[in-house]
Order: structure tokens, then C-alpha cells, then sequence
């Protein structure tokens, strides 16, 4: 059973979400608050597997539980839920470590399969999300760190390439290995490498890097 602690500030929709995760028979709600403020002693109690928060909540916001959640040692994965596609807050989150966005629009059952798919490490970005996300992050001036020229996945292979650009056009790991003829098991592996060699910790910063050098 896939663990879940959930932070929102609003009961209904704390209610909806533990009544949809249960129902799906893979996954349970261990511990629920209004905000992060005791996000850490949480995660220390109930070791979930994925935490999912709201952003906008009083005391201690998303950002902030992404943010402690990530500094702990072997951080679960965070999710961040937004009532907008395009939050100005997403950025700081991104930036804090969450591993994907969902909104919270999100049909019950995908809601499931999408905590289910996290939990395997998959992304848990749509198709949707990620393009308007990446669509408005290129638009903002250029990151002045690094040479002119400079190439981030030079120490790619050729495959790695591919699966980086893949990535990059919100494939799941299964759409990924469908496309390329390849196991899903193997397709992992490859995007371990590619984290690994890029120094970065989640998908959804790879597709921003992959997008931020216009290759997808």
C-alpha cells in the first residue's frame, strides 16, 4: 500500500483527495494537515512514499514543505497541487525540489495512477502542464551560469539524447520504451545516467534543461 501524507489548507478537498486515493485500493492517506509547519516530524513518523501539498497555505506554504521535505535524507518524492496550470509560485517550487504538478481538476482515477506512477519514479507531469510550464519558464531571460556555447548534455550518449529529448516531450517511461523498442526497466536506467551526469534530481528539471537549450 502506497503511503500518502497530504498538506491543504481546505478540508473538502483534503476529504476528496483521501475518498479517491482509498477507493483506488492502492494507496492510503497516513497523516494530513492544513500546512507544512510540522512537515518534517510527518515524514520522520509515517515515512510516506509521496507527499502531496497544495502551494497557497497560511503558516508554512508548498514551496517551504518542498523545500524541507528535500532536505531531509532520502526525501520521499513532493507533488505539488495547483488550481492553475500556470501558478507563480510553480517556479520557486521547481526550484525547491518538487518532483511534479497536478491539478486539482485531475480526474479521480488519474490521480491515482499518477501517485502510483511517482512511487515508481516515473513523471507526473501532463503533457499539458509541461508544456505550458516550459513554454513560460524559456520565456524568462536566459541563465547567465555556464560558457557561451556550452553544451549541458554533452556527456550524453547518443540514446541518452534521445531519452533526455523524450523526457522533454512529457513521455512516461512506458511511452518512452514503446517508442524507442526498449524495456521500461531499461529506459529507468538510462534516465538515472542522465541525472546522474547532469547533476540534476528530477525529470521535470531535465525537460526545463532540454527545452531551456531548444532542443524540444
Amino acid at each position: 500500500m502506497i503511503k500518502v501524507l497530504l498538506f491543504d489548507d481546505e478540508g473538502l478537498v483534503r476529504n476528496g483527495i483521501r475518498m479517491i486515493l482509498e477507493a483506488g485500493g492502492t494507496a492510503e492517506v497516513v497523516a494530513e494537515d492544513t500546512n507544512g509547519e510540522n512537515v518534517v516530524e510527518l515524514v520522520e513518523k509515517y515515512r510516506p512514499d509521496v507527499v502531496l501539498t497544495d502551494i497557497q497555505m497560511p503558516k508554512v506554504n508548498g514551496i517551504e514543505v518542498t523545500r524541507r521535505v528535500n532536505a531531509l535524507p532520502d526525501p520521499p518524492p513532493v507533488v505539488v497541487l495547483t488550481t492553475f496550470d500556470l501558478d507563480e509560485y510553480v517556479y520557486e517550487a521547481l526550484q525547491a525540489g518538487a518532483t511534479g504538478f497536478l491539478l486539482k481538476d485531475i480526474a479521480p482515477r488519474a490521480l491515482v495512477e499518477a501517485v502510483e506512477q511517482v512511487v515508481r519514479g516515473d513523471s507526473m507531469l501532463s503533457p499539458r502542464i509541461t508544456k505550458r510550464l516550459i513554454s513560460s519558464y524559456t520565456a524568462q531571460p536566459a541563465p547567465t551560469s555556464g560558457q557561451p556555447g556550452e553544451d549541458p548534455l554533452k556527456e550524453l550518449t547518443p540514446r541518452e539524447h534521445e531519452v533526455a529529448i523524450l523526457v522533454a516531450d512529457g513521455l512516461s517511461n512506458a511511452e518512452i520504451a514503446g517508442q524507442l523498442g526498449l524495456s521500461e526497466s531499461t529506459i529507468k536506467v538510462h534516465i538515472t545516467h542522465i541525472m546522474a551526469k547532469l547533476g540534476i534530481s528530477n525529470r521535470t528539471k531535465l525537460a526545463l534543461l532540454v527545452h531551456d537549450i531548444g532542443l524540444a
